[in-house]
């Protein structure tokens, strides 16, 4: 191997160093922030299964109940989506995108700036929302409050919500949920055995039911924006180990090879001064 050869090998060597401590760094930032995201995963579950409850509660033992949203219409499909910002994560967005099943009439209500990008072209809600790490509870509420009006006037008929579970920091399960219209059984008895001809609601149990629909959709929403971001940060630590492991393996085997070119380089330059020795004598 010539020395030009050489140079290039320890070149190389020298540049996936550089990019496995890039890629160690952003694994270690993904970790750090992990706890956290696990934390507003468990603080967010409380508040979603009290507006579940309170919603069935409501309509449980109210056989005369009724409600724009717990009606099956016809009409189109419109479908939160939530993505990354960025890539970098492994299949993260892929594998979500891969799940979907999304009609051509049907509208698109993007967070994260990934979705945009792959539903160019589609009809878009809004992309206020668009950027899925600035998002916060008081934009779930406000997403909500704006979603359950266009669902009320007949804009869409049905709201499905898209995004990706996390089951644990190795486990990422993309998953489609449908949120509207709700689907409320009705039976003589409460799920918690509640004697609901002495609860009086006012106005009436329609209205308050209406009253709670924003509220479950922004906890529903804020929910999945949570194990989202602990989905995501997870498959960018995994992605980013995965790579360091890799530039790690890649080095070993050109340090070898740079190793082997260089003793046989030594070889033959050993070989030529003792052949010249030999012919001066």
């Amino acid at each position: 191997m010539s020395a030009s050869s050489m140079k290039t090998i320890k070149n190389r060597i020298k540049s996936i160093s550089s990019t496995m401590q890039i890629t160690k760094a952003m694994g270690l930032v993904a970790a750090s922030k992990m706890s956290k995201a696990a934390e507003r995963i468990e603080r967010s579950k409380p508040y979603f299964d009290i507006l579940t409850e309170t919603l069935e509660d409501i309509a449980k033992d109210n056989k005369d109940f009724s409600s724009v949203y717990t009606q099956e219409r016809q009409g189109r499909t419109c479908h939160i989506v939530i993505a990354g910002d960025r890539g970098l994560a492994g299949g993260y967005n892929n594998n979500l995108f891969k799940s979907l099943e999304i009609a051509e009439e049907d509208i698109i209500f993007p967070i994260g700036k990934k979705v945009l990008e792959y539903f160019n072209g589609k009809q878009i809600y809004t992309k206020v929302y668009a950027k899925a790490a600035d998002i916060k509870i008081s934009d779930c509420h406000a997403m909500g409050k704006l979603l359950a009006q266009s669902y009320e006037k007949g804009e869409f008929t049905r709201l499905k919500l898209s995004y990706t579970s996390y089951v644990n920091m190795l486990v990422q399960e993309p998953k489609t949920v449908s949120v509207l219209p709700i689907k409320v059984e009705h039976t003589k008895e409460g799920m918690r055995n509640i004697n609901y001809s002495l609860i009086i609601y006012e106005p009436d149990a329609e209205s308050a039911f209406s009253n709670i629909v924003p509220h479950y959709l922004s906890g529903m929403i804020y929910g999945a924006v949570t194990e989202s971001v602990a989905s995501e940060l997870s498959a960018r630590r995994n992605a980013m180990e995965s790579a360091s492991d890799n530039a790690a393996e890649m080095i070993d085997k050109l340090s070898l090879e740079y190793n082997r070119a260089r003793q046989a380089s030594i070889t033959q330059e050993l070989t030529e001064i003792i052949s010249g020795a030999e012919n001066l004598g």
